[in-house]
């Protein structure tokens, strides 16, 4: 379809001279961004929802206002950030919360479960199949080249999800993005260009050795690589100059590293999936409160290894059930609350509504 590809050449066109060739005649133009996303407001979303992660998130600041005045190198991704850390910290849900603010839906980027990358050959899967094999002319790839490219006022957005779990040969295959913004397929005739896209990539790499080393000190343990103590932010970076190639690693604006959700964080986070429940039973018609009884037995069951979705699991368990119950009845409730006595948790309506 000549016409259609004519008509998405001149757009790419025009965003480039959007992007780099500034007006001379009028300043104030010239300092316009295309960008419609306001940072101010993804940074509410941010920090409403990611708790205890205050100095990852001032770098997210920064590389959200970098990409909205919108001068960076021509033809290389707009951001290019890696964030470390244990599970259930909130490094997915950050990309989630970016994506909803910028582009209006958790769902509207493109994601690569890089656990799913662990042999060699699973490059193709990125590359397109190489020719004289099945699929090369076709030029397929696990990537969604739309919501990759995204479009003139807003930028696309990909997560390389579990990054340390994918093979070598994938991990090389992404060298030529992180630097050019281009990633040519392995038939030679399909082009994905990231060069208006925020990269970003997660990685559990060291986790596993920092909670023995957790484990060990709550036992009482006092020997650990020499001694009692570790810091923990440097081990992570060691594991991961370990697992990856400082070619890889410079190609990488930020490398950010999310901290354990200590006991002192349970009241936030639990407001936080609690009120993720009640947006989903307004579909419903319902609301859901929890009393102190309740609220303190949920905190019994926190364990910080594995962070807020170890109580979002708690919740899925134990309360949600009692909701579903109740919302099956054929009544008029519509709010409940929910508490925990002689050892179990009991739904009842909110009378004081």
């Amino acid at each position: 379809m000549p016409f259609i590809n004519e008509r998405l050449s001149a757009n790419q066109t025009s965003i480039d001279k959007a992007r780099y060739e500034k007006p001379t005649t009028d300043n104030t133009v010239a300092r316009q961004s295309r960008f419609h996303f306001k940072p101010e407001d993804v940074m509410n979303a941010l920090r409403t929802n990611i708790i205890g992660q205050d100095d990852v998130l001032s770098s997210v600041e920064e590389m959200l206002y970098l990409v909205k005045a919108d001068f960076g190198i021509k033809h290389r991704p707009l951001a290019v950030n890696l964030f470390l850390g244990p599970t259930g910290v909130g490094k997915t849900e950050t990309v989630k919360i970016i994506a909803k603010s910028i582009l209006g839906s958790t769902d509207n980027f493109c994601r690569i479960d890089m656990n799913t990358l662990a042999q060699e050959h699973y490059a193709a899967s990125l590359t397109g199949a190489p020719p004289g094999y099945v699929g090369s002319k076709e030029g397929h790839s696990l990537f969604d080249s739309d919501a990759i490219k995204g479009s003139f006022s807003k930028p696309g957005i990909v997560l390389f999800d579990e990054l340390e779990k994918a093979s070598t040969e994938v991990i090389r295959a992404l060298l030529n993005v992180l630097d050019t913004g281009h990633l040519v397929l392995s038939s030679g005739t399909h082009e994905i260009d990231f060069s208006n896209c925020l990269i970003f990539m997660t990685s559990n790499i060291g986790v596993k050795e920092l909670n023995a080393h957790r484990a060990a000190q709550n036992k009482g343990i006092k020997k650990w690589l020499g001694g009692n103590t570790i810091d923990e932010k440097s081990h992570l970076k060691q594991a991961l100059q370990k697992k990856f190639d400082p070619e890889f690693l410079n190609r990488i604006d930020r490398i950010l590293s999310y901290d354990y959700l200590s006991d002192e964080f349970l009241d936030k986070i639990l407001d936080v999936e609690l009120e993720k429940l009640n947006l989903r039973l307004k579909a419903k018609n319902a609301t859901l409160e929890l009393d102190e009884t309740a609220r303190q037995q949920l905190y019994t069951y926190y364990d910080e290894e594995y962070g807020a979705r170890n109580l979002a699991q708690h919740i899925r368990v134990k309360l949600e059930p009692l909701v579903a119950r109740e919302i099956l009845k054929d009544d008029q409730s519509t709010q409940f609350i929910i508490k925990y006595v002689d050892d179990k948790f009991s739904i009842s309506p909110d009378i004081n509504t």
